[in-house]
């Protein structure tokens, strides 16, 4: 009896330790707001999704191998909870990835956020959701691209956190014979940045090869944000170029704590259009918080750039428009 009890004690106690040297988690969230829009003629009053948050779940884990080196997945979903239905193309439409980490840095495969994105998004005050976002302002530039959110075939390496405050991360994505507009194959992206006290700054540059032409998307970013404590400033400046085309974009923006929240706003300006928004998040909770957000586009002769709001609303070019959007965000 007494062999028994210790045999069951020591098996308890290997199970313990194994759980104890990986994880599994369930992640994710849900956007959802009231929408106003107003612009080329037309209003609209809609049940909006992803003002301050993407909708999303997911499951993610880590295994400790021993020596330092761990391994992870990443798998992510996007969802419009407005509705019910996810992306139509692909279900793991966000990220899926699998990484080797330890003390040489990060080496990651799949499919993810590229750095020329995270580049300009981690310093816009909004996080590029809802209809104060600016990744609405970066145009494919008559070069076919979709999407330069994220890629897939990526292979990237990430430096270690352990560098004095300097971060960093090159990516090559493969074409694998993809041809034609759109195809969005061949990118390549570097990003170095320096990440210390108050002080965060950064540069990116990518080159992306999206169609049969000679020509490649180049997109240069530097950023960079300061927190005063009381506020914290921030904005970058990007130039895109594709053959003879090119567009140049800036923001500044801030962010202040103000009681059990964040006042948030940004003013962008692109070529031939200028963008003004305005924002406060209330925190019920870590997980749970009330938001509003007011934004309004100023477009000039050639730019019909829109703020989110339904797919069937479109503007003409040289129209103004604008979005008002007060809702909810929790996350698990």
């Amino acid at each position: 009896m007494k062999k028994s009890l210790i045999a069951l004690a020591v098996l308890g106690s290997m199970v313990g330790a194994a759980s104890a040297q990986s994880s599994v988690t369930l992640f994710g969230g849900v956007d959802l707001n009231a929408r106003y829009n107003k612009g080329g003629g037309k209003t609209f009053k809609t049940l909006g999704t992803d003002g301050i948050y993407s909708s999303r779940w997911g499951v993610r884990g880590v295994e400790d191998l021993g020596g330092g080196l761990k391994a992870g997945f990443w798998l992510e979903a996007a969802i419009n909870p407005d509705d019910g239905t996810t992306n139509a193309s692909r279900f793991w439409h966000r990220r899926t990835s699998v990484s080797l980490m330890g003390d040489f840095g990060e080496l990651r495969l799949g499919r993810f956020l590229t750095n020329q994105f995270t580049a300009y998004a981690d310093f816009d005050p909004f996080g590029t959701n809802g209809v104060g976002d600016s990744s609405k302002f970066y145009l494919p530039l008559g070069s076919g691209m979709t999407s330069s959110t994220r890629a897939d075939n990526i292979v990237a390496y990430y430096l270690p956190s352990n560098l004095g405050g300097f971060y960093g991360s090159a990516e090559v994505a493969a074409g694998e014979g993809a041809t034609g507009a759109g195809a969005n194959n061949k990118y390549l992206g570097l990003r170095l940045g320096y990440a210390a006290g108050p002080l965060n700054v950064s540069a990116a540059f990518s080159n992306a090869d999206p169609d049969t032409s000679n020509a490649d998307y180049k997109r240069t970013t530097f950023s960079g944000s300061y927190d005063l404590g009381m506020v914290k400033l921030m904005g970058f400046y990007t130039q895109n170029k594709f053959g003879a085309t090119k567009q140049k974009i800036g923001l500044i923006g801030a962010s202040a704590p103000l009681g059990s929240g964040t006042v948030r706003a940004s003013y962008i300006k692109a070529t031939n259009v200028s963008q003004l928004a305005v924002g406060y998040i209330h925190d019920l909770s870590k997980r749970t918080a009330l938001y509003g957000t007011v934004s309004r586009v100023d477009n000039k002769p050639g730019s019909s750039i829109r703020v989110a709001g339904p797919s069937a609303w479109t503007i003409g070019s040289g129209s103004d428009n604008g979005g008002v959007e007060v809702g909810v965000r929790h996350t698990f």
